[in-house]
């Protein structure tokens, strides 16, 4: 198909440098508990300490006010992360982020939490969502990320994403996107990537992206130059196949109908071993 970038509405020509995965690395910054000592096996958030239920009031507070330096106290020195983040390169993420999408707000909720040696395991999901107007558009983001913890001495040592998905409308008629993607898929495997717009076409134009990006540090702070094509059928149905080792990729569409935008992004994990290829025949 064509490319058809330079015939895209003034609104979007002036940032066509989409970003589908720049603000996920502030997703990360309300994950964040505390470590408080070995505790009783009440491991529901029901009998969660009312310490712990402070501390995630506190971490919400700060992400909601924008304040990196109040974020950060709560990561380690030597934080590690599933996505390779450091704590110095998590802060400049998040600082580019809020200078970017300065409006989001941000609730977490405990989901489980036990003791493990000297601290806390926990897994928490995120709620972020934001509105704003950028070039007499308005601008509508929903996120939901599901990651686990490690604490020690009331800092993050570790952190694990279990699931993401980001949702982000523009415009005054953004269309309504079903995106049908595996969770997981093992490495090598091939996989289906549907994202349908759910309203009739009518007489409109449809533009859509497919972005598969791996998941590296320098993603989260550089934006990926995204390269529209017109699109014949009412969506993206991309057949897909997973790296040949394991990792996890971000998986984007974007698609674009008279005066709208919808960018929705999820995760996928490679996960596993891949299968060793068949042995040749042994001639008798």
């Amino acid at each position: 198909m064509r490319n058809i970038l330079t015939s895209l509405p003034s609104w979007l020509s002036r940032q066509n440098r989409l970003q589908p995965t720049s603000w996920l690395a502030l997703f990360l910054l309300t994950l964040s508990l505390t470590a408080l000592g070995n505790r009783a096996a009440a491991q529901t958030p029901a009998n969660a300490p009312q310490q712990l239920k402070n501390v995630l009031a506190r971490i919400d507070a700060a992400a909601n006010q924008r304040n990196v330096n109040a974020v950060m106290q709560f990561y380690g020195q030597n934080f590690t992360h599933s996505d390779g983040l450091t704590r110095q390169s998590m802060a400049q993420a998040l600082t580019q982020v809020w200078q970017r999408y300065p409006q989001l707000k941000y609730q977490t909720q405990l989901q489980s939490w036990k003791p493990e040696g000297k601290g806390i395991v926990a897994e928490t999901v995120t709620n972020i969502t934001g509105a704003q107007t950028q070039d007499s558009r308005n601008l509508v983001l929903n996120a939901t990320i599901r990651s686990r913890q490690w604490y020690e001495n009331n800092q993050i040592v570790r952190q694990e994403i279990l699931s993401e998905r980001s949702l982000l409308k523009a415009g005054t008629q953004p269309p309504t996107v079903d995106l049908k993607l595996p969770q997981q898929v093992k490495p090598g495997q091939q996989y289906n990537f549907d994202a349908i717009v759910q309203e009739p076409l009518g007489e409109d134009y449809l533009l859509g992206a497919a972005i598969e990006e791996p998941i590296k540090p320098e993603n989260y702070l550089n934006p990926k130059r995204v390269e529209l094509e017109l699109l014949s059928a009412g969506g993206l149905f991309k057949l897909g196949r997973a790296p040949a080792q394991p990792d996890d990729r971000w998986i984007s569409a974007v698609l674009i109908r008279g005066d709208g935008m919808t960018m929705v992004t999820q995760r996928l994990h490679v996960v596993g071993q891949n299968r060793p290829p068949n042995p040749s025949p042994t001639k008798k």
